[in-house]
C-alpha cells in the first residue's frame, strides 16, 4: 500500500489523515495542490485540505519518521442514478476549464510513480514521451522487454494517426479516475479524491472511468448531454488507459504484461504500419 489513512477527531470534527514515510512529502504536497486545483474549477466536490507536513504533529498523531496530509472528512452515503448523472454533468463542467498548454505547473506521482507535466504546447509528443515512453522505459528497466518494448516503439513512432481528425485541447484532469476515487456524500453529491492532476485530453479521464468500472450509465449519458464526445473516442480508449496498465506493470509486476501487450497490440491493428 502506498499510503495509510485514518479517522482523527478533533475540537473541529472528524479529520481524515493520510500519511506514509516522511521522504513522501513532496508527493503529498503535489496532491494538495492537485485537490486545490480542482476545487477552484467549482465544478465536482473536493474534500477541503487541512494541512500537510511532516513530523510530529499532536492534532493527527504522527511520527518524526511520518509525512501527513489532513483533508476534511466527508461521510459517504448511497450512490443513486442521480448521483451518477451529477458527475457526469459535474465532470464535463469541469474539463471545460483550460490553459494555454498541455501539463501542469508542477510534477505529481500516479500510485508512487513519478508523473511528469513539463508544459507542452502539441498533445501527441506531450502523451507520447511523458505517458507512454515514460512508462515503456520504466518497464524495461524493470525486466520487461522482447515484445513488449519492439511493439511498444511501433506504437509511439504511429500515434499520430489517432489524431488525424481530432485536436485535444487542454482539459482540467483529475488523471486517476477509476471507481475507486469517488464517493457519494451524505446528500448524494459526487465528492472525486486521490487525484494527479494535470492539463490534458478529456477523454483519458473517460477512458480511465471504463478501466475498472465504478460508474453507471446516467454518468456517460449525463456527461455526453453536457459535452458530446469526438466520435472517434472508443478507440482511443485503450490508447489512454494503456497509460495506466503500463503504470500497473511497473509497480505490481508481470501480472499486467499480457494485458498491455495485448492493448498495443489492438491499437496497432488500428493504424497502418
Amino acid at each position: 500500500m502506498v499510503n495509510e489513512w485514518y479517522r482523527r477527531e478533533s475540537a473541529a470534527g472528524p479529520v481524515f489523515v493520510k500519511t506514509a514515510p516522511a521522504r513522501n512529502l513532496e508527493m503529498f504536497t503535489a496532491e494538495a495542490a492537485g485537490l486545490e486545483e480542482l476545487r477552484r474549477a467549482n465544478a465536482v466536490r473536493i474534500p477541503r485540505v487541512l494541512g500537510l507536513g511532516s513530523g510530529p504533529a499532536a492534532d493527527v498523531g504522527t511520527g518524526a519518521d511520518r509525512a501527513w496530509l489532513a483533508l476534511e472528512w466527508i461521510e459517504a452515503g448511497p450512490a443513486t442514478r442521480k448521483t451518477d448523472a451529477l458527475l457526469g454533468e459535474q465532470l464535463a463542467r469541469q474539463h471545460r476549464v483550460t490553459q494555454p498548454v498541455f501539463g501542469w505547473c508542477r510534477d505529481n506521482t500516479i500510485g508512487h510513480t513519478p508523473q511528469l507535466n513539463a508544459a507542452a504546447p502539441d498533445w501527441i509528443a506531450f502523451y507520447r514521451d511523458l505517458r507512454l515512453r515514460y512508462q515503456l522505459d520504466l518497464a524495461a528497466q524493470n525486466g520487461f522487454g522482447g515484445r513488449l518494448q519492439e511493439r511498444g516503439a511501433a506504437l509511439l513512432e504511429r500515434l499520430p494517426e489517432f489524431f488525424r481528425t481530432y485536436k485535444p485541447t487542454p482539459a482540467l484532469l483529475h488523471g486517476d479516475l477509476w471507481g475507486g476515487n469517488w464517493l457519494a456524500d451524505g446528500h448524494g453529491q459526487p465528492v472525486i479524491f486521490d487525484p494527479a492532476v494535470y492539463y490534458g485530453d478529456r477523454e483519458a479521464d473517460i477512458a480511465m472511468t471504463r478501466l475498472f468500472g465504478g460508474y453507471g450509465r446516467d454518468f456517460y449519458a449525463a456527461y455526453e448531454a453536457a459535452w458530446p464526445l469526438d466520435a472517434g473516442y472508443q478507440t482511443r480508449t485503450d490508447l489512454y488507459n494503456l497509460y495506466h496498465v503500463l503504470n500497473h506493470l511497473n509497480l505490481f509486476g508481470g501480472g499486467y504484461l499480457g494485458q498491455a501487450t495485448g492493448m498495443i497490440e489492438r491499437l496497432l491493428a488500428h493504424v497502418p504500419a
